[in-house]
């Protein structure tokens, strides 16, 4: 028996994958941990809030949902786990966030679970739309600099030796034109 697939053994004590690297940090993340510091020398890695590491029976309780309720959700496309080769679903820090606003909206607001599927999908939205507008201004940002670094080496390029125009100055003087006639 796999002792992380989150089967047998009633589903309890069955730990998430790499419990206690790093101490674990506020809000339940796991921490991290270099390879320096494993057995073997393994390569290095890092834990985040992505990081898919919670079995079905760990997740369930962290979010204070039932197992089957979690199964649904999957299968309803609210919060999607990854899997792993042998297709038991790990949830990462982040599904449990996800799975708890399902259960606010679900339980306090009286959203069913098609509008809660929208509102997700709408804040996807929003949160990838958000990230391209920050790139297009770091675009931006990179443009007007690389055009004011051009207008400079242009500016810097001037011949030094050249005279500032300055108009002329206007005269009230009148001054008479006479042609020249023809034999004078």
């Amino acid at each position: 028996m796999d002792p992380n697939s989150g089967t047998g053994g009633g589903g309890h004590g069955n730990g998430p994958i790499g419990v206690g690297l790093g101490g674990g940090l506020p809000g339940g993340v796991p921490g991290s941990r270099t390879g320096s510091e494993g057995r073997g020398g393994r390569a290095a890695y890092q834990l985040t809030e992505h990081t898919p590491v919670y079995v079905i029976s760990v997740a369930a309780q962290l979010s204070g949902l039932h197992p089957q309720t979690l199964r649904q959700y999957d299968r309803l496309g609210l919060v999607s786990p990854d899997r792993t080769a042998g297709r038991g679903r790990r949830y990462s820090a982040r599904d449990i966030e996800q799975l708890r606003e399902v259960q606010r909206l679900s339980q306090e607001d009286g959203i069913n679970l098609a509008g809660i599927k929208r509102i997700i999908e709408l804040e996807n939205q929003v949160t990838a739309l958000q990230s391209r507008v920050a790139e297009l201004q770091g675009e931006v940002a990179n443009a007007g600099q690389a055009a004011t670094q051009r207008e400079a080496a242009v500016h810097a390029s001037y011949r030094r030796d050249l005279v500032p125009y300055a108009p002329a100055r206007q005269s009230s003087a009148l001054v008479v034109w006479r042609p020249k006639r023809r034999g004078e």
